[in-house]
């Protein structure tokens, strides 16, 4: 068991070392500056993270806000409101959806959720938020279907079947004798669920939204049909723009081996890497902290 474990440690160090490796040419050309720049100009050959790490960050935190909810509310009705025969079904159907392949899913949404966005949904945000100072940069420009709003979009239907199974599972477990008692002493439904029920499974909670996270930091095929794949920063959520996986995706079978492109595609994969460890790592001192207030 320990050179098991001993085994995945030294697999996972191993990856991200062979990473910084090979993007030691482009660390060493551009230093810090290859993180906080947002140059990508292979012809002069000027490459940075910083286009593609914001992009990375943003359309994963909205695929996490509009996923989070959905999966409780699913995961929650599934467990304590449907009956059990009904359940059944819907939860099978619900690990379908996890089983789609992402492509399958970029494709669909190139197709079918694009056209809804530039022709309802963008225009309506548009109408709405743009006489709201400071709001209306977020939903200025051109409505043309594409952008980071709608790589958030996607990667929130992705996402939401995996984050429902972890909380569902999380629900199931705790224990009946603490809801019987809760409900012997009065309490409603949403007591029972705030009071005794989310204390008990925020554990879960927390692991589900971390991997649905992580999930969608690295989706590659997903987000490359609908994010635009444009190197550039715009405040607008309407505007293209790209992810570290998108471009290493779309950059990388045209790269020479040995080039500076090369090794600024590898840089972007250990960034990548260490966005994950991260978000792993402050996961875990948020859930200490939670515990520690109860």
């Amino acid at each position: 068991m320990w050179c098991g474990g001993a085994l995945i440690l030294l697999i996972f160090l191993g990856l991200i070392f062979e990473l910084c490796w090979q993007g030691r040419q482009a660390f060493s050309a551009f230093g810090f500056h290859f993180i906080t720049s947002t140059t990508w100009n292979p012809g002069n050959q000027e490459f940075s993270a910083g286009a593609a790490l914001i992009g990375t960050l943003v359309s994963s935190f909205i695929g996490v806000i509009l996923a989070l909810p959905l999966s409780f509310g699913c995961a929650y009705c599934l467990n304590e409101l449907l009956p059990q025969r009904i359940a059944r079904y819907i939860t099978a159907a619900t690990q379908l959806l996890a089983a789609i392949p992402s492509i399958i899913l970029g494709m669909w949404g190139f197709f079918i959720l694009v056209p809804l966005m530039a022709h309802y949904v963008q225009p309506f945000l548009k109408h709405f938020f743009g006489p709201i100072p400071y709001l209306d940069l977020l939903f200025s420009g051109g409505t043309f279907g594409v952008g980071i709003l709608t790589a958030g979009l996607i990667l929130a239907i992705m996402i939401t079947p995996f984050i429902t199974a972890i909380m569902q599972e999380a629900f199931a477990n705790t224990p009946t004798m603490l809801k019987e008692s809760a409900y012997s002493l009065g309490a409603t439904k949403w007591e029972v669920m705030h009071q005794v029920i989310l204390p008990w499974v925020q554990k879960g909670v927390v692991g589900g939204v971390v991997l649905g996270w992580g999930r969608a930091l690295g989706e590659t095929m997903a987000v490359t049909f609908v994010i635009g794949n444009a190197h550039h920063v715009n405040w607008s959520l309407f505007m293209p723009t790209n992810t570290i996986a998108s471009l290493i995706a779309l950059e990388f079978s045209e790269s020479a081996a040995g080039s500076l492109k090369m090794s600024s595609l590898m840089a972007l994969g250990a960034v990548l890497m260490v966005i994950s460890f991260v978000v792993l790592f402050c996961s875990q001192l948020l859930l200490k902290q939670v515990l520690k207030s109860r």
